[in-house]
């Protein structure tokens, strides 16, 4: 099995987290959303799998590039 890190494009802060550990997702699925700016921006996985483990809670402040979940293929 494959392990795919999926990593904030934004810095920002957890607004809401829309996938827990064990849910299956597609590719382009929203996981979490960050909020910067006022904006609300979604982190989406590139591929489909379950998720494995989030790794930011809501409110938690998240850096450009920060890894935040982890899907399995």
């Amino acid at each position: 099995m494959a392990i795919i890190e999926i990593k904030s494009e934004i810095t920002g802060t957890v607004w809401k987290l829309k996938a827990k550990p064990g849910d299956r997702v597609e590719a382009g699925d929203t996981l979490i959303i960050v909020e910067s700016m006022k904006m609300e921006i979604p982190v989406l996985t590139e591929d489909a799998g379950t998720v494995k483990e989030i790794l930011v809670q809501e409110k938690d402040p998240v850096a450009e590039g920060q890894v935040v979940a982890i899907i399995e293929e």
